[in-house]
């Protein structure tokens, strides 16, 4: 079998985007562009090797992140052209063995493991491998501001990477290439389709969130998308959680629901469970005195806080204009102020341990909903505090998620909705796997959704 090389292209300066500096050092959902990138193929199974190609005034920052995440998959860090093609020629000349080499764009941190795994697996097949989706619009060829030519739509697509070559191929395209005084290419499939037009390029299909990063407006496009980004359910393995056999974690919010069940399941798989909630021992996460003390117990019976879970919340369902204020700082104390409290007086133990601070959004916070604006509106400050307090807190090891759960059947639900079809609602003990899976992950600034469909596919 021949070796899998992840390249990923990082020598472009960013100036489309209209910032100082180049797009793949911004950071989003908590981590460098480049990092996450690096990430999906530093993770894949399929992939063996990584070579880094940049620009040389970013080549010491390249080694710091290498070293920064001990990406042990990175055995190259190249200096780049200025043109993309000449940082393609950097890495197929980096090599002289017969391997296959996938060239990726560092600013599209969102490709899916699918898509790399099916672009891995056409090498086996083919010499030459894309990715693309299908056009959405009607394509018009225009000249002098006329349109000249309408193309059939249904054959054309929008180019993606990676692309996946067999390095000798890739090779031979651009040795002829680069003997053709009118040479002008745009990526490196296009070299194979102009100069070896014998050879098959076969086309893997793409998706629309594996966008490229490359103008102002797409940074918040790409952010909004990390926000929706589904972890969905994780791993069905119940060893898994095996993992947390001997951990301190404590939970507020731990009287019912959701709560309730994530106690439960974690000391069944042999975790240190501390559970707190205003039935059990009076805490009350809108008072981060209370919060604290309910911490500092803990960590002078243990010596240790691992992982921190507050699912605790309000929802009043009724309009705006019908509650009293009463109710509306309850609610935004509790769901958000609540979350802010349990983060902060967290934060010092959870550093000793290198833990994990999960927190709880909704479906709601992707749109205010009507009847419960306040609720709503919490859930999507919880989320965009994630996100800030992920950056700040990743120097420090310290990984913070939130959990999307769909609608679940627990008592704070019925209260507000009455009797619904079980059928239609996810079980707290469904909502507890993934939350407890979610402390296992590496991942931090996400939203994990928790889906129905997928528990029954999966």
């Amino acid at each position: 079998m021949r070796k899998n090389v992840a390249v990923i292209l990082a020598g472009g300066s960013g100036t489309r985007a209209g910032y100082e500096k180049p797009k793949q050092f911004m950071k989003i959902a908590g981590k460098l562009v480049i990092e996450h990138t690096i990430e999906r193929f530093q993770k894949h199974p399929l992939i063996d090797e990584i070579a880094i190609v940049s620009h040389a005034d970013f080549l010491t920052l390249i080694e710091e992140i290498v070293n920064h995440n001990s990406y042990d998959k990175v055995k190259k860090i190249l200096q780049g052209g200025k043109e993309r093609y000449e940082s393609s020629l950097t890495a197929i000349e980096a090599y002289d063995e017969d391997l296959h080499l996938i060239f990726h764009d560092a600013v599209r941190p969102l490709v899916s493991d699918r898509i790399i795994k099916d672009v891995v697996e056409a090498l086996n097949r083919y010499n030459a491998v894309d990715v693309a989706i299908p056009a959405a619009d009607t394509i018009i060829e225009v000249e002098n501001d006329r349109i000249v030519n309408i193309p059939d739509r249904s054959r054309l697509y929008r180019g993606q990477t990676p692309q996946g070559f067999r390095r000798e191929t890739i090779k031979k395209a651009y040795d002829f290439a680069l003997q053709d005084s009118a040479f002008k290419v745009t990526d490196d499939c296009g070299v194979v389709k102009r100069y070896l037009p014998e050879e098959k390029i076969y086309v893997v299909a793409g998706e629309e969130a594996n966008m490229k990063l490359t103008y102002k407006e797409d940074f918040y496009l790409l952010d909004k998308l990390f926000q929706l980004k589904s972890i969905q359910n994780l791993d069905n393995d119940p060893s898994l959680l095996k993992r947390l056999e001997g951990k301190s974690i404590v939970v507020f919010g731990a009287s019912y629901g959701i709560g309730q069940s994530i106690v439960e399941l974690a000391e069944a798989n042999g975790a240190h469970v501390h559970g707190f909630s205003r039935q059990k021992g009076k805490v009350d996460v809108s008072d981060p005195k209370s919060v604290a003390e309910a911490l500092r117990s803990v960590y002078e019976k243990k010596g240790a806080i691992d992982y921190v879970i507050n699912t605790a919340g309000l929802l009043h369902k009724e309009p705006l204009n019908h509650m009293d204020y009463s109710r509306i700082e309850e609610e935004i104390r509790v769901n958000y102020l609540g979350s802010v409290n349990v983060a902060k007086e967290s934060f010092r133990y959870l550093k000793e341990t290198k833990g994990a601070l999960l927190l709880f959004t909704s479906s709601s916070y992707t749109r205010g909903r009507a009847m419960y604006s306040i609720y709503s509106s919490t859930k999507a400050a919880i989320v965009n505090f994630v996100q800030a307090i992920a950056s700040e807190w990743e120097p420090f090891g310290v990984t913070v998620n939130c959990i999307n759960p769909e609608r679940t059947a627990t008592p704070m639900r019925r209260r507000t909705f009455g009797k619904e079809d079980e059928k239609t609602l996810l079980q707290p003990t469904d909502v507890a796997r993934v939350s407890l899976q979610s402390l296992l992950l590496d991942a931090t600034g996400q939203v994990i959704d928790v889906r129905l469909a997928n528990l029954e596919n999966g």
